[in-house]
């Protein structure tokens, strides 16, 4: 069953945008442009994470058929784990994205068909003995293949059509590999209106990307807000930091530090990193696994993509021995039997495992197995929805329950965010300065926590932006 449930104040022949999720929350992204002329455009189509977000994501409020376009800003399963739903449900038309995009799609959406199929599972189970109906399987493989089938890989800083009334452009934003902002010109009779959507913005000076890009003058803008509110602790040595919480755990503890790490871009900048200590000669002899699949072929597929690198890493590259995600006693682990290996291991180590949030993969089966050993620790290098079990941890959870059971947290949670993958307030305000605060009609604030964004608008307000919006969910709004 499909659920409408628009708040409408619109005339029938205005352009539209309705918020279909990541509205006063950060999962989910989904933004329907509705042109004058009828033409409909759905930027991201990204899956509902967190609790109680199942029939969320087994319904739209719109009918994916009727979807004429759809423009990816970047390959986090927030912003794309329902696309394979969309397909399935009907959409045949094309999905825009950058190259590397479209080379991490083909790995995270069959791993999220994997990791969905796992948890419904467990999920029905409960429902079937509290006499609820049981929920169908988001996608399939078959519906991830025919999915990356219909992507189309454009280069930034290229214009390309969607019809004769919609061109769109990509720049860099440098939140992960191949992520893009989206530059949207509609034609409406005697006129243009510029639309441009920020997707997630990544942070100045990254460790391995290029930095945030400029974009063209926009009308409206629908910016993300997900640390609207505050600022990212000064790091003025990541790799000193890193080395001393390692020196704590494993070398004097003489536990295991466990990182949930999103396979894409944190694991490879935590790589990066010992990779450099290693080659400086700063690193104890203590094995690091890297304990995901999708993280060793993200790894493989970001080596593919050395346009997406800043001139440190390229340099860094140049006079090593061209690999900066490999040193000994660096080990991926690909199998189920290994990483449960990982568990019985009677050492002190270092275990990456994804997902960042802790709330699914391999990584939660670690936490279960340490969480209550004083001598372990969890580093938690990104961000995490406040209902995950990161978030929990993050907040400082006494207890937590992992797989239906409960937990006390007696290991260390350490938190480092200088690896974040998001700009804080001021890093945003400094991105939307390549505007013209007087050309912009409104600025639309999604991918945030309500108090988070009511802070950042009224950080807006002050840095001279006149009018600024917090749409609610599946809400509908007209362009005049």
């Amino acid at each position: 069953m499909t659920d409408f449930c628009l708040c409408y104040f619109y005339l029938n022949d205005n352009m539209k945008i309705q918020f279909h999720g990541a509205a006063q929350r950060v999962t989910g992204s989904k933004h329907l442009i509705i042109t004058e002329k009828g033409t409909k455009i759905l930027l991201d189509c990204g899956l509902f994470q967190g609790l109680n977000t199942q029939e969320l994501n087994q319904n739209f409020a719109f009918d994916p058929s009727e979807i004429d376009y759809l423009v990816l800003s970047h390959a986090h399963i927030d912003h794309t784990g329902l696309l394979p739903r969309l397909v399935k449900k009907g959409y045949t038309g094309k999905i825009f994205c950058t190259s590397a995009t479209k080379d991490l799609c083909s790995i995270l959406l069959g791993d999220s068909a994997r990791i969905q199929e796992s948890d419904l599972a467990r999920i029905n189970k409960r429902r079937a003995k509290r006499g609820e109906t049981v929920l169908e399987n988001l996608y399939s493989q078959e519906d991830v293949e025919q999915t990356l089938s219909q992507m189309v890989a454009v280069n930034f800083r290229e214009i390309f059509w969607l019809n004769d009334e919609v061109s769109c452009y990509f720049t860099d934003t440098g939140h992960i590999l191949g992520s893009a902002a989206v530059s949207l010109t509609i034609k409406e009779n005697e006129k243009e209106i510029k639309l441009f959507f920020s997707g997630d913005i990544g942070r100045p000076n990254d460790k391995i990307l290029n930095s945030p890009e400029a974009f063209p003058q926009a009308d409206y803008i629908i910016c993300e807000s997900t640390y609207g509110s505050r600022l990212h602790e000064t790091e003025t040595d990541v790799k000193a930091h890193l080395r001393e919480i390692v020196q704590k755990v494993c070398v004097e503890q003489k536990g295991k530090l466990l990182i949930p790490a999103f396979s894409i871009d944190r694991t490879q900048e935590l790589v990066y990193a010992l990779d450099q200590l290693e080659n400086e000669g700063k690193w104890p002899v203590i094995k690091v696994f890297v304990d995901s699949p999708l993280s060793v072929n993200a790894t493989q597929i970001m080596k593919n993509h050395p346009e997406c690198f800043n001139p440190e890493v390229l340099a860094y590259l140049k006079k090593g021995d061209g690999d900066a995600f490999g040193f000994p006693n660096l080990f991926y682990i690909s199998s189920t039997e290994d990483s449960k290996k990982l568990n019985e291991l009677d050492e002190p180590c270092i275990i990456i495992s994804s997902s960042g949030m802790a709330e699914a993969g391999r990584i939660k089966h670690h936490i279960a197995n340490h969480i209550e050993d004083i001598r372990c620790a969890v580093l938690l290098v990104g961000y995490t929805s406040p209902d995950s079990l990161g978030g929990q941890l993050k907040a400082g959870a006494k207890k937590v329950n992992i797989f239906g059971k409960e937990f006390d947290v007696r290991a260390e949670v350490i938190v480092m965010d200088s690896f974040s993958a998001h700009a804080d307030y001021q890093e945003i305000i400094q991105y939307l300065s390549c505007q013209d605060k007087s050309k912009i009609k409104e600025i639309f604030l999604v991918h945030g926590e309500l108090d988070v964004q009511t802070i950042f608008k009224e950080k807006l307000l002050k840095e001279g932006y006149s009018k600024i919006y917090i749409p609610a969910h599946q809400e509908e709004v007209i362009i005049s």
